[in-house]
């Protein structure tokens, strides 16, 4: 199981930032930035031409380190493209924290991938995470995050890539994303099942806060654990919204100290405040009170 399903391991990535691997200053930026993780990117943001000498970049910046708390995320472009391979080896050198897969659908691409990493003797600590952004994915995707229990395919992340979604699906791209709640709710599903991290696609207008915000509030109800961003004005919205609010967290340690209590040994249920409170919100509570301990940590 995932690093994502435990909540005495709980990592915040609540806001997570491409960065162009070919713009050397926006890797610099990086090490700055109050996101909870960086994404590295080898694919879309690069151009062909470029993506040669974005790929040592990236190399270089990520083994010279001074990330702090950042999670720091190398996107490669897909195997089966020129660069691929040669992405997946140069990034495994480096040993990020994870390395970002695209266009995942098939259990056997992962398999694939963590074969060639286990190769390469990359430290269990450097994860896999996939990007979800083709309907061949969404109508797999229970097979594909059961793959999260294999320890060879290392998988702690989906990531969503709503933008492709719309693509090959024809789907439109609308406030609320009425024509993708299904899929989106399906993938947090999945992921829940088998403890993987889910984190949610971007918002393209990043000159439009209040449309952000919605999305944002939109993927906190699904149950999301984040939001990937496209600029570095997303990352303090983001960060609020994915945070547990201070009324949240107090009720929740208030939970958890109610059943601690001796008098509250075994009960499956006890009144706290005059509403009945069950074992199962103790254990919700356990978790946001760890995610708010982490986030805190963070600072």
């Amino acid at each position: 199981m995932s690093e994502g399903n435990s909540a005495a391991s709980i990592r915040p990535r609540r806001s997570v930032l491409y960065m162009p691997g070919s713009n050397a200053r926006a890797l610099e930026k990086a090490r700055t930035l109050p996101a909870d993780a960086v994404i590295l990117d080898l694919e879309d943001a690069v151009a062909p031409d470029a993506k040669v000498e974005a790929r040592d970049r990236i190399v270089e910046t990520v083994k010279a380190g001074g990330f702090g708390p950042r999670e720091v995320v190398i996107r490669i472009n897909g195997l089966d493209t020129p660069w691929g391979p040669d992405d997946l080896e140069a990034a495994a050198s480096a040993t990020p924290d994870a390395i970002l897969l695209p266009k995942v659908q098939s259990v056997e691409q992962l398999v694939t991938v963590g074969r060639r990493l286990k190769a390469l003797d990359v430290p269990a600590t450097t994860r896999v995470w996939a990007m979800i952004e083709t309907p061949l994915a969404i109508l797999d995707i229970k097979a594909i995050a059961a793959a999260a229990q294999d320890p060879l395919t290392r998988l702690s992340v989906f990531v969503l890539g709503t933008n492709d979604l719309a693509k090959e699906t024809r789907a439109a791209l609308v406030p609320g994303r009425a024509p993708m709640v299904g899929w989106l709710s399906l993938v947090v599903a999945a992921a829940r099942v088998y403890g993987v991290d889910v984190l949610d696609g971007v918002w393209n207008q990043f000159q439009d806060l209040d449309g952000f915000k919605a999305e944002c509030a939109q993927g906190v109800e699904f149950g999301m654990d984040g939001k990937t961003l496209i600029h570095p004005s997303q990352i303090e919205p983001c960060n609020i919204a994915f945070s547990p609010p201070e009324a949240e967290v107090a009720r929740a340690r208030a939970i958890i100290a109610a059943f601690a209590l001796p008098e509250n040994a075994g009960k499956g249920v006890i009144t706290l405040d005059g509403r009945m409170v069950e074992l199962l919100h103790a254990e919700m509570a356990k978790r946001t009170v760890a995610l708010a301990d982490a986030i805190a940590a963070r600072s």
